[in-house]
């Protein structure tokens, strides 16, 4: 595959690390943002991904402030050059009952989840149209698709990314740019770990394949969307979810 360059916000994360490995093993080379360097300790990161032969480095940017994504466009671009495919990992949960949730839960929820969609896409989308060649994908959640209790916000966050990326497809298919969302269900990371027992087992009981999924099966999906050949998958849904939803 080409070394194109490839951005994936929040890809620190367990899921995040999986798709810049797959990416790096497409051969892409890779940008991670992060909100604070020290805390996400990414320097490190990023060095373990180099030791791995992944060509990886991190930019800082808040992805819900606008402005302060205009300015990591320029940095990325400026060090690295144009970003042909972008993976908009980066999300919160502040989970609680609709006549429980705070004001605030339910605006940092939005403003991560969704308005960062919108705020990193926005810079780089006009470079891929000019190009002729672009790959978005928006890691949504199968609570976009069917809600979950005390979710409004992520569940809104969610389903509201669904609507962007299918008019975003729309408007980038003439000029070579996809847009797609992969859903993920349950998926084994640290948080699933720290879940009391059996919470974690009533979860998976749930699931018809019997076990929560990988990082590493979001990952494939998103190497798969987002390949040279790719071109004609566009405005798709990739649930990765074990048969947990099923829709058409």
């Amino acid at each position: 595959m080409t070394q194109r360059l490839a951005l994936v916000t929040g890809g620190e994360g367990g899921i995040g690390t999986a798709i810049c490995r797959q990416l790096g093993a497409d051969g892409r080379r890779v940008v991670t943002t992060c909100v604070d360097p020290e805390a996400e300790n990414i320097e490190a990161w990023a060095e373990k991904l180099r030791g791995e032969g992944i060509d990886a480095h991190w930019v800082q940017c808040d992805v819900s402030d606008h402005d302060a994504c205009v300015a990591m466009a320029e940095d990325v671009r400026s060090r690295f050059g144009e970003v042909e495919i972008l993976v908009n990992v980066a999300g919160i949960t502040r989970d609680a009952f609709l006549h429980k949730m705070a004001s605030e839960h339910w605006e940092q929820v939005i403003d991560i989840n969704l308005s960062g969609v919108f705020n990193v896409t926005r810079q780089f989308v006009a470079s891929m149209r000019e190009q002729g060649f672009g790959r978005v994908v928006n890691i949504s959640s199968v609570n976009g698709q069917t809600g979950q209790f005390g979710q409004t916000n992520y569940s809104a966050a969610k389903a509201g990314m669904h609507g962007f990326t299918m008019a975003l497809a729309k408007e980038g298919a003439p000029k070579g740019v996809t847009a797609n969302t992969v859903s993920p269900g349950y998926i084994k990371t640290s948080m699933t770990d720290a879940m009391p027992d059996k919470v974690r087992e009533a979860i998976i009981g749930q699931i018809p394949a019997g076990d929560m999924g990988r990082p590493e099966d979001i990952a494939r999906a998103v190497g798969f969307l987002t390949a040279d050949d790719a071109g004609y998958i566009n405005g798709a849904n990739l649930p990765v979810n074990g048969a947990l939803f099923c829709s058409f």
